[in-house]
């Protein structure tokens, strides 16, 4: 399990599991422009996130 630290959309800073994060992602928000809620953190996942995302996980 590897942590990665993302910022919510406040700008605060949380640390998630990549592995579990990116695969929720690509679950539940593989198209378009949706609300991810994560422990009380909020994202807008778009595609420029999912970028994000996949880039941190492919440096794990």
């Amino acid at each position: 399990m590897k942590k990665v630290e993302i910022t919510d959309d406040t700008g605060k800073k949380i640390k998630v599991d990549i592995k579990k994060f990116k695969k929720h992602l690509d679950e539940y928000h593989l198209n378009g422009s949706s609300i991810h809620e994560e422990n009380g953190h909020y994202f807008t996942i778009d595609q420029k996130f999912r970028n994000k995302i996949n880039n941190l996980y492919e440096q794990e």
